[in-house]
C-alpha cells in the first residue's frame, strides 16, 4: 500500500524540470541582452539625480498664489471629461450593438469590432497629438481624444454584456412579431442598462484622469496648465497642481465607487 504525502504541493507551471529551467535561463538571458543593448547614457542618468534634486528642492513648499489659473484649468478638465464621456457613450451604444455576435450580422459584426480595435490600438497621448495637429491646441482636441478613448473601452465592455444576455426574451419578442427597434428597447436594453450606467460612471472618472495626461501635449485642461508650469520652471506651482490633481482623482474615485456599489 502506497503512502500519501501529508501536505499538498502546487504542481509547477512547467512539469518537465529541464524545460522549466531552460525557460528560466532563457528569460534571464533575454533581459541581460536587453539591458546590454539598449542605448542608455548612464552618465546622463547619474546627472539626472542631481537635476531631480533641484526640481524637488524648488517644488517645496507648493505655491497656490495663482489659484485662479489652477481652478480654471481644473474646470476645463471637468468640462472636457463630461463632454467626452457623453459623446463617447453615445457613440459606444450603437457600436456595441454592431459588435455583439449574437444580434449583429457577420459583416456588421466585423465592422463594429474593427472600430473598437482601432479605438483601443493607440494610447490617448498619441491620439491627442494627432488631434492637436488636426484641430489645433485647446480643449476641443482633448474632447475628441477622450471620445475615441471612451469608445474603445465602453463599446467593448458593453458588447460583451450584450453577448451574455438571456436570449430567450429576444426570441419571445421576435416570435410575437415585434419589430427590431421594439426588441432592442424591451428585450435587450433592460438587461444591459445596469452595466451601461456603471460603465458611464467609470468612464467619466477615467476621462477626468486622462484629461490631465492629454493636456500635457496641448489638448487643454489642467494638464496644459501643468505643462506650462514646468516650462516656466515654476516647480512650486507645478507641485500645487499635482496635489490638486491627486486630490480630485481620489475624491472622484471614492464618489464613483460608492455609486457603482449602490448600482451593483
Amino acid at each position: 500500500m502506497t503512502s500519501r504525502p501529508d501536505t499538498w504541493r502546487r504542481p509547477p507551471f512547467i512539469a518537465n524540470p529541464v524545460v522549466r529551467w531552460a525557460v528560466y535561463l532563457g528569460v534571464l538571458a533575454y533581459f541581460a541582452w536587453v539591458v546590454a543593448t539598449m542605448p542608455i547614457d548612464w552618465t546622463r542618468a547619474a546627472q539626472g539625480i542631481e537635476r531631480a534634486g533641484r526640481i524637488f528642492g524648488g517644488a517645496f513648499p507648493p505655491s497656490y498664489e495663482r489659484s485662479g489659473l489652477l481652478i480654471d484649468g481644473f474646470l476645463e478638465s471637468l468640462k472636457i471629461a463630461i463632454l467626452a464621456t457623453a459623446g463617447g457613450v453615445a457613440l459606444s451604444i450603437p457600436i456595441a450593438f454592431m459588435s455583439a455576435r449574437n444580434i449583429a450580422p457577420l459583416p456588421v459584426f466585423y465592422l463594429g469590432r474593427a472600430i473598437i480595435i482601432v479605438a483601443r490600438s493607440f494610447h490617448p497621448v498619441i491620439v491627442a497629438i494627432i488631434f492637436v495637429k488636426a484641430v489645433g491646441f485647446g480643449p476641443f482636441a482633448g474632447v475628441l481624444t477622450l471620445v475615441v478613448y471612451s469608445v474603445g473601452f465602453v463599446a467593448k465592455m458593453l458588447a460583451e454584456r450584450i453577448e451574455e444576455i438571456d436570449f430567450g426574451q429576444v426570441e419571445a419578442m421576435r416570435a410575437a412579431g415585434a419589430p427590431y427597434a421594439s426588441t432592442l428597447i424591451y428585450a435587450i436594453f433592460p438587461q444591459i442598462m445596469p452595466r451601461q450606467i456603471g460603465l458611464t460612471i467609470y468612464q467619466l472618472d477615467s476621462n477626468l484622469r486622462a484629461s490631465a495626461v492629454v493636456g500635457i501635449v496641448g489638448a487643454g485642461g489642467i494638464g496644459a496648465t501643468l505643462a506650462n508650469a514646468f516650462g516656466r520652471y515654476d516647480y512650486d506651482f507645478a507641485l500645487a497642481i499635482t496635489i490638486v490633481i491627486v486630490g480630485v482623482i481620489l475624491i472622484s474615485e471614492g464618489v464613483s465607487g460608492q455609486i457603482r456599489k449602490r448600482l451593483a
